[in-house]
């Protein structure tokens, strides 16, 4: 668990890298075999992109890999990957994802969990905090990012 929170470091530091630039605080990092292959971070805003979320930017950075690379990775997000990054890290065969929180948004972990892959919850202030913020700030926003109507709750699931 103490890799786990020095790891997650990195994509907290994307998220609030990408909070600076305006955009959606969510960050992620792919790490294999104790090497860290790449980081990255919501970029809706700052791309004007409808996928470009913490998770999927990270394997954009990255690049292309062969399958077994991803078969032994982890995925640390700050936050609890949505349907779209879900799908990524099932399509990759990617088997582990730690996630810096939850409370603010859970829409996909049964669903990785019931197809084979650890999602381990760490629960961390620093990414709640970041959320919180955000969503105070910007709910408009958040909503969009979610695929929310205005005034909707966060998703669960």
């Amino acid at each position: 668990m103490s890799d786990d929170r020095g790891w997650m470091q990195l994509a907290i530091d994307e998220a609030r890298a990408g909070r600076r630039e305006g955009g959606i605080p969510i960050g992620a990092a792919l790490v294999v075999d104790g090497t860290v292959l790449g980081v990255g971070r919501n970029q809706r805003v700052q791309r004007n992109s409808a996928i470009r979320h913490g998770e999927t930017d990270c394997l954009e950075n990255i690049g292309r890999l062969p399958a077994a690379v991803y078969r032994r990775a982890t995925l640390y997000t700050t936050l609890s990957p949505c349907q779209l990054c879900a799908g990524a890290v099932l399509l990759y065969g990617i088997p582990r994802v730690v996630v810096g929180e939850n409370r603010t948004f859970e829409a996909s972990e049964s669903h990785l969990r019931a197809h084979g892959v650890e999602v381990v919850v760490l629960d961390l202030a620093e990414c709640r905090d970041l959320m919180d913020e955000f969503v105070a700030s910007e709910p408009a926003l958040w909503n969009e990012d979610i695929g929310v109507e205005d005034g909707a709750a966060s998703q669960r699931g």
